[in-house]
């Protein structure tokens, strides 16, 4: 917890100005959105033996027993030449790795809070690889790569890795199918294996979003790629724990604001409009060094495509471990009931766990 204005000898409350997210304006160079695919400061720390199975879904136990097994099978990785992130950037001075037979990746597949992103970055962590030559990024992040960098230099960068770890899988139109079907087939071909996170099944991903069965041979061709686990469970955010604090009052949120040094307040709907304007992969950026951050006049979001920007935003925020103070409409009010029922609605769930996770974290702000 941030200390308060008297504990860091600030003065009164409205001496700390906050900052603003809508004034904020990121851009990420290349170079930084290779050198950043490394696990999230909240899972920096976590390891098999963090993980903490349920008694009660014995599917948990297993998938860590198989996950070791599949570390310990990517010991040989060529070391690296000393070259760096600029060297991998362009495709210089690498080895390229045997690609052996068979799928080369694991799929770990379940509903929200059930530990997949702990247990992805614990493969990270214990694959026996320099960490320059193993990358960690979700699927937004590997597609705005794709984006940033053009697709084959995204090989060249990509293609010396010993393990590639995608984090919340997730097909959203025909064109990444296509796009990630082909980055995958040529990674694995180049020898590098593969290990990924949803809460879909991956014969499964797109359907609900676009007409999944006119691209069934790329989806196909991306299942090919893994062995599914299949992780089962409740929401560990939420297991045993008290409920969310109920939204609190604009007052209380500016307050805050003012009080924590590194805070930032901005007007729900107003941050809603920013987010229209900055690419979903300068959300990262868009959060650094923030100490919490403080919303007004929380609503539900008008649309599915300021949802999908608002789950991107939420992700980077837990990802980072920043705190959500809010007055409004609770975080399970976000989403109306048409888009909780329809193909992003596990999205959704995982935007208001995580949020409601934050919210949590928060609630020691207020209190001081």
């Amino acid at each position: 917890m941030s200390p308060s204005p008297s504990a860091a000898g600030r003065g009164p409350i409205a001496e700390t100005a906050p900052q603003s997210l809508c004034a904020r304006e990121p851009h990420v160079p290349a170079d930084r959105l290779v050198a950043e695919m490394v696990p999230p400061p909240r899972f920096g720390s976590a390891r098999f033996g963090t993980y903490i199975p349920d008694p009660n879904q014995p599917s948990q136990s297993e998938a860590v027993r198989v996950l070791e097994g599949f570390a310990a099978s990517l010991d040989g990785a060529p070391a690296d030449d000393g070259g760096g992130v600029v060297r991998r950037l362009f495709g210089l001075g690498r080895a390229k790795p045997a690609a052996p037979a068979g799928p080369r990746g694991v799929y770990l597949d379940g509903g929200y809070g059930v530990g997949k992103t702990h247990l992805l970055a614990s493969l990270w962590h214990a694959t026996p690889a320099d960490p320059s030559l193993k990358a960690f990024g979700t699927f937004v992040e590997l597609t705005n790569l794709v984006g940033a960098l053009g697709f084959q230099q995204t090989v060249k960068t990509l293609s010396g890795h010993r393990l590639l770890c995608i984090d919340e899988f997730e097909l959203d139109d025909p064109g990444d199918t296509v796009l990630v079907s082909t980055l995958l087939g040529k990674l694995v071909d180049a020898g590098v294996a593969l290990a990924a996170t949803s809460n879909t099944l991956p014969g499964k991903l797109g359907e609900g979003r676009f007409a999944a069965a006119d691209f069934l041979r790329e989806i196909q061709g991306l299942s090919a790629h893994f062995r599914t686990l299949r992780i089962d469970g409740e929401d560990y955010r939420h297991r045993g724990l008290p409920e969310a604090p109920p939204p609190f009052s604009d007052e209380q949120v500016r307050r805050v604001a003012h009080a924590v040094p590194g805070a930032a307040l901005d007007d729900f709907p107003a941050l809603l409009d920013h987010l229209s304007r900055v690419h979903p992969s300068r959300y990262g950026a868009l959060t650094d060094d923030l100490a919490a951050v403080c919303l007004t006049g929380v609503t539900a979001v008008p649309d599915q495509s300021t949802a999908l920007r608002l789950v991107v935003l939420a992700d980077r925020l837990y990802d980072r471990e920043v705190p959500v103070v809010a007055s409004g409409a609770p975080f399970d009010e976000l989403f109306s009931a048409e888009m909780l029922a329809g193909g992003y609605r596990k999205k959704y769930f995982r935007a208001i766990s995580r949020l409601t996770a934050l919210a949590r974290d928060a609630k020691p702000l207020v209190e001081a």
